[in-house]
């Protein structure tokens, strides 16, 4: 059933989505909290900018709590759905199978005349186990969310399609600032960790896991809160059609979502920080369609829903079943993420990923390849890049959080020209899915910058994939194209990674890394899920028990000279991201993920820039170099892009135009 609603616009702050989608706000036991969002202390001493998080997690009580009222919903509306909690740092701390629900799912597409599966693009079609979407919603709902905001699958199904906001009467604007995101927290990525069965060690909860399907837009997965803290998040998968919402000019009835609201009541975020209170491009965002006014009356004892409605069911990879496990602390060193201490680096408010002994998973290092590059990014360089654009993060005003004038809050990534992590840091409060994504975008723009580009495509041994070079090349008119002469910024890559070109125009055709739109859905969005689609497919196998996992590494592009892969997480097709350069020479890059897709351009650009000016032989890539100064041939021409930063970004200057003439 669709109810009419009068599309909201809202002429507040132009926001301008990054990849960090943010959440979090009160817990309280109804639909949300009101008032102003004031959901962590003060920072403790007056050289830090942000203050941590308190270290909140669910009890085991708790999340069977959860459970028993989200399978009540479901047995009040008939419909048995598969539910799944997770914490915030992907942790699977339960899947509960209720009897009769569905045991496959599919990838659907959307067109005008209904659903369609069309199998052997991409990923469109796919039928596996449907233990797979439930928990992948439940961790898009952890984590792109934060003490700023809340956002949902709905919020994330709005932003990744071809036209925002995806409605009949949109068809010619720009496709959804988060473009590409559903394809991060791979299965394969060699960032995120995976679950041990029968480990519960002091490893065994360290994050941020990896996802079955990547992130969802499929509605039903929802973020938890406690004492204003985000926790984890819940994902039900009820009707065996893993999809999205095409048109948000509607209200949509959906089981899985009222079924996901019930299970967060008492666990839910503030209003004041809901998806709906965020606007991008002057369009409200969407939180849930679903009222909590029209849920059945709760069902809050485990007990009694319990080897009754269902059961506990082991997941192959993510939870071994025999009970319910209690959330891990973000924060603390058993969850992997925690804050520097005085020797890692030199800026306090900075967290980095940990190995639960102590020991930092990524510290700052030189780069790996000098005997390819010359002269590798030393760690001091590499420090001074992650210092200096932690620096402007740290004075940049956010694009999605609330309340308005927070400072941006996101994950830093450097790397060589062999994708190998020289050093990452993050903000107390930035969004999970950041991690992986300012990975996967650095690892983009060295590859696309790198001469080596176009013979790494060419000796995929994935069907399909060496065709994108010659596409690519015809588009651009240059059949040097992908050989080094030109450094593309990931916003660059995304122009040409759009099913039209330019972005959004119809009658345009694709851009040449792109399906064409006919083909084109958010499981089919071309050269990027077709370099991962074999992993998440076997992948898809070992979770219903048939063959082994895929490895922790994305691609079948050939290795590094270490016998690594450039793109080990796969890659992301939305800006934050831009090439380093010694003189003309590609050394390396950086990806910023986690407020908006200008802030995150802007910490990425100006961090290099000012780290080249601190330590002299470091840089952005010659303006000459730079994709902006491409031309595509389409209608009257068409000039690429590198980076596009805030018009006056700063809360301690009224500063303009901060990135022009670097």
């Amino acid at each position: 059933m669709h109810l009419p609603l009068a599309f909201r616009q809202t002429t507040a702050i132009a926001l301008s989505l990054s990849l960090a989608l943010a959440g979090c706000g009160g817990g309280d036991s109804g639909s949300g909290g009101t008032g102003t969002p004031s959901p962590t202390p003060s920072p403790t001493t007056a050289a830090r900018f942000f203050a941590d998080p308190a270290q909140e997690a669910l009890t085991a009580a708790e999340v069977q709590q959860i459970i028993a009222q989200a399978a009540g919903e479901a047995q009040a509306r008939s419909k048995p759905a598969i539910i799944s909690v997770v914490d915030r740092l992907g942790n699977v701390l339960a899947v509960f199978r209720m009897n009769g629900s569905p045991t496959r799912m599919v990838t659907s597409r959307r067109t005008a005349t209904g659903r369609i599966a069309i199998p052997g693009i991409d990923a469109q079609g796919l039928d596996v186990d449907a233990t797979m979407g439930a928990i992948s919603k439940a961790i898009t709902g952890a984590y792109l969310s934060s003490s700023g905001n809340a956002f949902t699958t709905r919020t994330a199904s709005m932003i990744v399609q071809e036209h925002f906001p995806p409605a009949p009467n949109t068809p010619g604007l720009e496709a959804g600032p988060l473009f590409g995101v559903q394809f991060s927290q791979l299965p394969c990525s060699d960032l995120n960790t995976r679950f041990a069965a029968g480990n519960t060690g002091s490893g065994a909860f360290i994050g941020p896991k990896r996802s079955p399907l990547g992130l969802a837009a499929d509605p039903g997965g929802l973020p938890l809160y406690k004492n204003g803290v985000v926790v984890g998040g819940i994902g039900v998968m009820a009707d065996g059609d893993y999809g999205y919402d095409p048109d948000v000019s509607d209200i949509d009835e959906d089981d899985e979502e009222y079924i996901a609201l019930a299970g967060i009541q008492g666990f839910a975020p503030s209003d004041e920080i809901k998806g709906n209170r965020i606007t991008a491009d002057g369009t409200a965002l969407r939180f849930a369609d679903a009222e909590p006014s029209r849920l059945a009356p709760l069902q809050t004892s485990f007990a009694a829903i319990n080897t009754v409605l269902g059961t506990l069911i082991p997941v192959n990879g993510y939870f071994d079943g025999t009970a319910v496990f209690a959330g891990t602390p973000y924060g603390s060193e058993r969850s992997g993420i925690r804050r520097v201490s005085p020797s890692e680096f030199a800026l306090s408010d900075a967290y980095v990923l940990t190995d639960g002994a102590g020991n930092p998973r990524y510290p700052v290092k030189a780069g790996t390849d000098g005997a390819t590059v010359g002269m590798a990014l030393s760690a001091g360089e590499a420090r001074a890049v992650l210092e200096e654009a932690f620096t402007v993060m740290s004075r940049a005003r956010a694009q999605i959080r609330r309340p308005l004038d927070s400072r941006a809050q996101v994950t830093i990534t450097v790397v060589d020209t062999f994708g190998e992590v020289l050093g990452q840091v993050r903000s107390p409060d930035a969004p999970i899915f950041g991690i992986d994504v300012s990975l996967q975008k650095a690892r983009t723009v060295a590859f696309f910058s790198n001469p080596v580009a176009a013979a790494q495509l060419a000796g995929n041994t994935d069907a399909g994939i060496p065709a994108f070079v010659q596409r690519f090349r015809d588009f651009l008119g240059d059949q040097t194209a992908l050989t080094g002469g030109s450094a593309f910024a990931d916003r660059a890559v995304g122009n040409l990674a759009r099913p039209y070109f330019p972005d959004g125009e119809l009658g345009r055709p694709n851009g040449p890394l792109s399906r064409p739109i006919e083909d084109f859905s958010p499981f089919a969005t071309g050269l990027q899920i077709a370099l991962v689609a074999a992993n998440v497919v076997q992948h898809a196998g070992f979770v219903q028990g048939a063959g082994s996992d895929t490895p922790q590494r994305c691609t079948a592009v050939p290795d590094t000279p270490t016998g690594k892969k450039r793109l080990a997480n796969g890659i992301q097709i939305f800006p934050g991201a831009v090439p380093i350069y010694r003189g003309n020479l590609l050394v390396g890059a950086i990806g910023v993920s986690g407020d908006g897709i200008d802030q995150d351009d802007m910490i990425s650009f100006l961090g290099l820039h000012n780290a080249g000016a601190k330590v002299s032989a470091i840089g952005n890539a010659p303006k000459d170099m730079r994709s902006d100064r491409i031309i595509v041939a389409v209608g009257s021409g068409v000039r690429l892009r590198y980076v596009n930063c805030p018009f006056a970004p700063f809360l301690d200057t009224s500063a303009q135009n901060v990135c022009e003439g670097k």
